[in-house]
């Protein structure tokens, strides 16, 4: 008969024989970063990994062994690869970075853009952090923000990254790969969006409402409750409130903010359309500059991995080991590349941390491209 207990002990003497073969080779570990910083050698050295684990797994007695070899000593290299970025910012081995830290960000004499028109969420986003005397100007799409900054027509772009409810802004996602621009802060406004039309029109004379598609599908319970309102899809809330006030159409009516019924002289028909507390929408400030201020305390970054298993438990393990919370992950496909992602990921921190330092040591190492796009708060 089998004796479980003397086998069970026979298991914790061989953990107690690995735990010590662990910490022997995390020791050598140390000593080949010495190596590394008086030569100035990589890190990561893919092709040496790659020819040591097929010889790992040849030694293996069968197949579930050879892929048990493999996961095991894959991950012992990744945690060797941690420690040795780590040992590298400890001996002022410095990480390159174009960023330049400053007190605060400059927002005296400078020219905003934001997407939509006067009334809009942006522009509420826009006033709020740079005061209602910003001189700031308007373009109809997200592309046409961005434009304006790498043309020098403006100094910041007010874009909305992410609502609560609705989930991300996929489209700025994209344009912030597109273009070298910087996210130097953020805003985050409470969405409240209220039914209005023309003075005098009332409930009953509805017959066609338009607003952004986020925001008529943050509307949807109420708007199931009215089926013969025909729904009109346009790229801004206050655009649809600008409409309706133009048209002057008893008929028309417009799912907006607060703010842009009292901009365009509408009156609210129903305040309780969409309301929550926590319904609010992120937007981000996009510069040329690659600035970020001492107080800083959010970075966000995007990678890309080679399409292998494992690659993004081992890119995302570096912020396990620096004890750095992650707070958002995203993917979005790569257009010249089927089935493979570009992640996007927010995480606490500022750049000036050993722990970030750290972080981005080895994404950078490790990923097949890294884009920090700005550090903020």
């Amino acid at each position: 008969m089998i004796d479980l207990q003397e086998i069970r002990n026979q298991i914790d003497e061989i953990d107690d024989e690995i735990l010590k073969l662990f910490e022997r080779r995390m020791h050598l570990t140390g000593e080949v970063a010495q190596f590394k910083i008086e030569t100035g050698k990589q890190v990561f050295d893919k092709e040496r990994e790659i020819q040591k684990l097929k010889v790992l797994k040849e030694r293996a007695s069968n197949d579930f062994n050879a892929k048990g070899v493999q996961e095991l000593f894959q991950q012992i290299m990744s945690i060797s690869r941690k420690r040795q970025y780590q040992l590298l910012t400890e001996n002022g081995v410095a990480v390159k970075s174009d960023f330049c830290e400053v007190e605060k960000l400059p927002t005296e004499q400078v020219r905003v853009v934001f997407q939509g028109v006067e009334g809009a969420y942006s522009f509420a986003a826009t006033h709020t952090y740079f005061g209602e005397s910003v001189d700031s100007f308007h373009v109809e799409t997200w592309r046409d923000a961005m434009d304006a900054i790498a043309d020098g027509k403006a100094d910041y772009a007010v874009l909305p990254i992410e609502n609560s409810t609705a989930g991300i802004v996929a489209d700025n996602y994209d344009l912030l790969v597109e273009y070298q621009h910087n996210i130097v802060a953020q805003q985050i406004i409470r969405a409240e969006h209220v039914l209005m039309g023309v003075p005098g029109s009332g409930i009953e004379d509805i017959r066609t409402v338009y607003s952004h598609p986020q925001a008529l599908r943050q509307c949807r319970k109420y708007l199931d409750e009215h089926p013969d309102w025909k729904e009109v899809e346009l790229l801004n809330t206050a655009v649809a409130a600008k409409k309706v006030r133009e048209d002057a159409n008893i008929s028309q009516a417009a799912i907006a903010s607060r703010q842009a019924a009292e901009y365009f002289g509408l009156e609210i028909l129903n305040d309780k359309v969409f309301y929550s507390e926590t319904n609010s929408t992120r937007f981000i400030i996009v510069s040329r500059k690659k600035i970020y201020t001492s107080d800083a305390d959010k970075i966000s970054i995007c990678f890309e991995l080679p399409h292998e298993s494992g690659t993004l438990y081992n890119i995302l393990a570096h912020f396990i080991y620096n004890d750095l919370n992650m707070t958002k992950i995203e993917s979005r496909p790569l257009p010249e590349k089927n089935w493979e992602y570009r992640f996007f990921v927010d995480f606490e921190g500022n750049l000036n941390d050993s722990a970030v330092k750290n972080a981005l040591r080895g994404i950078e190492q490790e990923a097949s491209a890294l884009r920090v796009f700005g550090n903020y708060r």
